[in-house]
Order: C-alpha cells, then sequence, then structure tokens
C-alpha cells in the first residue's frame, strides 16, 4: 500500500488493534466505515467543551453548538452541488421521509411507484407500508442473469409512474446501476426520482444537481462518519412539495392553541433535539476525507476486487458480481458446501470481519436463489496485502475444514 496508505491507515485508532490473536483486517465497509481519529476528537470535543442545545439561544456554548452543526449541512452542500439538505438519522430515516413527507402529500390511490429488485428492504418496505396506506401501485424491475437491471421493463412500467426508487449500487453485489439513463428516462415520464446513495458516496464524487435526481438518501457512517446521522438531499421544486411528518420544536415558526405555522427551510422536517455531536463528527469526517483521491482508490480497490474474486473462483466459490469499471469493491461469494456463518467464524478466527446473511436485499438473493452470502468489502484505508493474506487464510481453512 506504500507510505501514503500507512499514513492513512495510521489515522484509524481501530485498525491498529488485534482480534483473537491476529491484525484485525476489516472487510465490512458496505455495512460501516471505520472512523478516523479527527472525527472522534471532534466529537469529544464536543461534549467536552461545548455541549448545548442548538439554535433560538444566544449564550457563547449555543451558538458554538449551532455553528458546528449546521457547518455539516453547509459542507454536504458544497460537496454535492444540493440547493436542499435534510439532516436525518441515517439512509432508512431519510427514504422514509420521502414516503411519508413527500409520498403522502403526492400520492393517491392507482398512482404507480416503480422500484427495483435489487433494492435494499429500506427501500422497499417504507414503500409497501405507504401502499396499504394510499391504494398506490408497486412495479418492481428484475435483475437480469448478468446482474444488471431489465431497462426493458424498465422502460415499461413507467407509464404512469409517480416516482422512480432506484439503489445507486447495490449493497450485495457492488453493481452500479445506469442512474443517468434511469433518471433521463424518468424525467421524460414526468416521474420524481429518489436514488439510494448509501453505497455510492463513500467512493464516488457526485454532483446532485447535474445527475438530476429529485431526493438522494445516505448515511454518514459508511463514509468514516459518526452512526445516527444521514442526509437527504432535495431538488427545490419536490421540497416545496413535501409537507412535515414529525411535529414538535424547531420546526415551527408559530405555535397557538388555534393552530401552527412551520418553518420554510430544512428544518421544518427536523423536529426536536437534531443530532449535534454527529453532525459536527461528519463534518470532520467531510473535511478529513477532501485529501483522499475517490477515483483513484475506486480503481484500486477494484483491482483488488477483481484479483480476490478470480481466486476465489479458483478455489470453486460463486461469486456473485461483476466489477465493472464503475462497480464498488464489494465480493460476495459462497462455498459450494461449507455455511457461510461457519466460513465467516473460520474467517474471525483468524483476524478477517467479513459480513454475512441476506444483507437486507432478500428480494435480490430470492431472484439469485441463494439465501445469504459470505461478503467482503474493501474501502480506501484496506490494502493489497490484507487481501493476499485474505486468500492465503482462506485457502489454508478450505484445506483443513472443507
Amino acid at each position: 500500500m506504500g507510505s501514503r496508505g500507512d499514513f492513512v491507515r495510521e489515522q484509524f485508532p481501530i485498525l491498529q488493534r488485534e482480534v483473537n490473536g491476529y491484525p484485525l483486517v476489516y472487510f465490512d465497509n458496505a455495512a460501516t466505515t471505520q472512523k478516523p481519529q479527527v472525527v472522534i476528537d471532534a466529537m469529544n470535543d464536543y461534549y467536552t467543551n461545548s455541549n448545548a442545545n442548538v439554535h433560538r439561544a444566544v449564550h457563547t456554548l449555543a451558538g458554538e453548538a449551532t455553528d458546528g452543526y449546521e457547518a455539516c449541512r453547509t459542507t454536504l452542500k458544497d460537496r454535492f452541488n444540493a440547493p436542499k439538505v435534510i439532516i436525518t438519522g441515517g439512509t432508512t430515516e431519510a427514504i422514509n421521509l420521502v414516503a411519508h413527507a413527500w409520498g403522502k402529500a403526492n400520492l393517491s390511490p392507482g398512482d404507480a411507484v416503480v422500484l427495483t429488485e435489487m433494492e435494499h428492504h429500506s427501500d422497499i418496505v417504507p414503500w409497501q407500508m405507504l401502499a396499504k396506506e394510499l391504494d398506490i401501485e408497486l412495479r418492481y424491475v428484475p435483475v437480469q442473469q448478468d446482474l444488471t437491471l431489465d431497462m426493458e421493463i424498465f422502460e415499461a412500467s413507467l407509464d404512469g409512474a409517480k416516482l422512480v426508487c432506484v439503489v445507486h449500487i447495490s449493497n450485495v453485489l457492488g453493481v452500479c446501476n445506469p442512474v443517468d439513463k434511469i433518471i433521463s428516462l424518468a424525467k421524460q415520464n414526468g416521474a420524481r426520482v429518489l436514488l439510494d446513495a448509501a453505497q455510492s458516496v463513500p467512493h464516488q464524487s457526485i454532483d446532485f444537481q447535474k445527475m438530476g435526481a429529485d431526493f438522494m438518501a445516505f448515511s454518514a457512517h459508511k463514509m468514516c462518519g459518526p452512526t445516527g446521522i444521514g442526509a437527504l438531499l432535495v431538488s427545490d421544486d419536490a421540497f416545496e412539495q413535501m409537507q412535515p411528518f414529525m411535529g414538535g420544536g424547531d420546526m415551527i415558526e408559530t405555535v397557538s392553541i388555534h393552530g401552527s405555522t412551520y418553518q420554510t427551510n430544512e428544518h421544518k422536517f427536523e423536529a426536536g433535539t437534531p443530532k449535534i455531536a454527529e453532525a459536527i463528527g461528519w463534518n470532520a469526517a467531510l473535511e478529513w476525507m477532501e485529501q483522499i483521491d475517490l477515483d483513484s482508490e475506486h480503481s484500486r480497490l477494484l483491482e483488488l476486487a477483481r484479483w480476490l474474486s478470480q481466486q476465489l473462483r479458483d478455489m470453486g466459490m460463486t461469486v456473485y458480481g461483476r466489477h465493472d469499471d464503475d462497480d464498488a469493491a464489494v465480493v460476495s461469494f459462497l462455498h459450494p458446501t461449507m455455511n457461510s456463518e461457519d466460513l465467516a467464524h473460520l474467517l474471525d478466527a483468524r483476524g478477517f470481519a467479513v459480513r454475512t446473511g441476506h444483507h437486507c436485499a432478500q428480494p435480490l438473493l430470492e431472484r439469485l436463489k441463494i439465501t445469504g452470502t459470505v461478503r467482503a468489502s474493501l474501502y480506501f484505508y484496506n490494502s493489497k496485502e490484507e487481501v493476499e493474506n485474505f486468500v492465503k487464510q482462506l485457502s489454508d481453512i478450505l484445506e483443513r475444514f472443507s
């Protein structure tokens, strides 16, 4: 990985530890990423020196807390070229916010929402719940044998659709969907677009307004930030169509026994005490990540994923992924006879953290006719040496136990 890579790794305290007597090798980055010391320090500094509630106070601590919280919003707007940024509890909450704040105000019985079989459960279940409540139609675009979406069926499904929900990059396959084409076709048919970018923003530079989606949801913890916070980017015209669904402090303009009026900015959708420490930590992560060349790291990690996939196939594994140029460094695989959980336990005994199970994508796994996979997902602090050692240790495990 070289001296530059060593410098980056040294910023992450957890990567210095051992697990079961072995150096930790963290290959579970599609689930969550590790945090650099600057993020930990920023959150600790807030609680140590500036802890206060935000807005509506003139004392020094409140001013520092408010500035820290709002700085995160400003950084997100600048990084993604977004006109509106609503701070949420994560991708799941952001998608649910669209369902409640936009869906309930703009969808009527018989209207259609287009989804794909590749979606994470968080982009399926909210719409199933809304479909029961509003009697709307859900149309699912199937995944083909080559692990791509059936674009012919997608185009056919747009007739009469009001909203298209699509995952940018699959958390199981690492496949990057053709979102530019999807957004263009949706717009031609008068549908708004919600993009689940949880797996793409950690690896790509995205210009939200240029891309043309109406909503984009993602989480901090998948890009070196804290858990429990995320964002919903919203276009100006879609924002005007949203109605608040959580009432309380901070989202109001005035309240009387006769009724209430609401804020007109993003605070309208951020009722209650917000995620102050998390926002400060996320802002620190975003600023720290400016030093990372995402394009270069994407190419490096994709080459490692391709090499790893071939090694796994040579061992007799089935690999679920294609690893095209725009895809993510996610490698999902199965051994023909060894149980996935058993294999993951044996890897953990040697210090390797990988994910098993259905990865909150059961419709996709049903299409693949499997119930789960072992998943290794890489991030910029992972090295070639770690991947090579993974193959070596996995080969030894198979010789001993399969």
